[in-house]
């Protein structure tokens, strides 16, 4: 399981707490939390592309 992978299913995990929530105040901190777990996703995934790209030109410039 990738990085982005663990923080997608700790998104997916802070939404289903958050579905569960009875206080309007937990379940907004639950949401925040999915979204920055999704943020933090999205950036280890543009970081992996961007390795894919550089290893790419450093194969086609050797």
């Amino acid at each position: 399981m990738t990085n982005a992978e663990q923080y997608r299913a700790q998104a997916a995990a802070q939404r289903a707490l958050a579905a569960k929530s009875d206080l309007a105040n937990r379940r907004d901190m639950h949401e925040r939390s999915a979204l920055m777990w999704d943020e933090m996703a999205q950036s280890a995934e543009d970081t992996i592309g961007r390795a894919l790209v550089n290893a790419a030109a450093k194969s086609t410039t050797a």
